[in-house]
């Protein structure tokens, strides 16, 4: 490994470690944000929702523009807005302040999901990228491990504002990094114009999806879902005809190992993301624990991945990726719906073997998968491809938030969570787990038919 090679890999892990840091510690903080700011239950939901969406709404753009601009100036300048985002979010005095600077917020993390696998795959041969990306997805997984142990502790000694700004220091050194140690740039040789339409009617049609879920089951909300599905329909419609598209989705009908490698992760992450928020429910307000102790039991999911990512990343090098993922989402389908059985009354020792079930699965499936995406694309097509992995993830994670959104909307409506909605509130939690553990049945199939990645001997 050389000298360049290295400093990227560094770039890439410190922000693939503290974007995840901030964002787990903000799950354990959601009941202190609630009684600091007067949030209901429904507004609650919104704070990771809209980091999401925002994410969403932006991150194929920026893959696009990284593949025209340069992949390591749209990361650079996803740092820098992030770090101006985080202090805005940590001096928010009301729920409209905190949701508009999480808005920023995640728009400017979208820059980076969508350009980190990009960069590794750019100074990183395809005999090496399967590890170097368990790398970064280990990274990523450590920083969601730390976020619940370190944020709880942040919280309960200084304050929730404060785990917004854990991130900066690593981040600063990221830009330092970036400027200094890393020269030259890299996109794709092409740059066709930008496809503006497509770009604003992408991001049109999610924010009307979105919205659609807050207000239902009011009419006004399936006016809005109409909205959204129409407009995404018509997006599709565009990208298949434009000559230069913004997302170019004609990837997904040509090629199979990308479009249902894509298909499975955006189950994937629709089954599984949500229930970092749920579990920190369920037990700072069922179980009653503080957020320092919440934090050590909902680390035990992300650490596990932390831990076997990288395993399961060299391993796909060497096997079927088909194998390693599909395999991973069915122990990760037996672990949601062993967090589904669980009651206010079940023993936290049953939870943690319930979440290291999970993080077990989510490891084989994930590395191996991301691998399978970036190996099935030709090298001019990498910022897409990333762009595309970020957009599957998430795309997925907002589908688990607004399943989650919507139940908690359906069970608690917009009242503030007291005692009294202790029993609905533990009845949403279970219901979305198990419709999460449902879901991944699907995601079994669809991961099987991608077809070998490489040929037979």
């Amino acid at each position: 490994m050389d000298r360049l090679q290295k400093s990227v890999l560094v770039m890439v892990l410190l922000n693939g470690f503290a974007t995840p840091l901030m964002l787990s510690s903000v799950n354990v903080a959601l009941p202190d944000m609630a009684d600091a700011l007067a949030l209901s239950a429904i507004s609650l939901s919104w704070v990771q929702m809209i980091y999401l969406m925002a994410s969403a709404m932006f991150v194929m753009q920026f893959g696009s523009l990284a593949d025209r601009l340069g992949r390591k100036r749209v990361f650079l300048y996803g740092t820098g807005a992030v770090v101006v985002t985080s202090v805005l979010a940590a001096l928010s005095v009301n729920g409209t302040m905190l949701l508009s600077a999480r808005f920023l917020q995640g728009a400017a993390s979208a820059a980076l999901a969508a350009t980190q696998v990009a960069l590794v795959s750019s100074v990183f041969a395809q005999k090496e990228r399967g590890q170097m990306i368990g790398l970064l997805v280990a990274s990523i997984y450590i920083g969601l491990a730390a976020g619940p142990l370190i944020g709880g502790f942040v919280i309960d000694a200084v304050g929730w504002r404060w785990v917004f700004l854990l991130q900066i220091p690593l981040a600063l050194v990221v830009l330092v990094l970036g400027i200094w140690r890393v020269p030259g740039e890299w996109a794709a040789q092409s740059r066709s114009p930008y496809d503006a339409v497509g770009s604003i009617g992408y991001s049109f049609a999610i924010l009307l999806l979105c919205l659609a879920v807050s207000r239902m089951p009011a009419l006004d909300g399936f006016v809005l879902l109409l909205a959204g599905v129409l407009c995404m329909t018509y997006v599709v419609r565009h990208a298949l005809r434009s000559p230069a598209p913004f997302w170019d989705m004609r990837l997904f009908f040509s090629n199979r190992v990308f479009s249902m490698s894509c298909g499975a992760s955006l189950i994937m992450y629709s089954a599984t993301y949500a229930n970092v928020v749920l579990i920190s429910l369920f037990l700072q307000y069922l179980k009653g624990i503080p957020a320092s102790q919440a934090g050590m039991i909902m680390m035990v999911q992300p650490l596990t991945m932390a831990v076997l990512s990288p395993l399961a990343g060299r391993l796909s090098d060497r096997l079927e990726p088909r194998l390693l993922a599909s395999g991973g989402m069915a122990v990760t389908a037996l672990g949601l719906a062993s967090l589904a059985s669980l009651t206010s009354s079940s023993s936290l020792t049953a939870m943690v073997l319930a979440l290291l079930l999970t993080g077990v699965g989510f490891s084989l499936f994930s590395s191996p998968n991301v691998n399978a995406i970036m190996s099935s694309v030709e090298p001019r097509l990498m910022g897409s491809a990333s762009g595309a992995v970020a957009t599957m993830r998430l795309l997925g994670q907002l589908t688990s938030m607004v399943l989650v959104t919507l139940m908690l909307t359906l069970l608690l409506g917009d009242a503030t969570i007291t005692t009294e909605q202790y029993p609905q509130l533990e009845r949403s939690i279970r219901l979305s787990l198990g419709l999460a553990a449902l879901l991944c049945v699907p995601g079994i199939a669809m991961s099987l038919a991608r077809g070998r990645l490489r040929p037979s001997p």
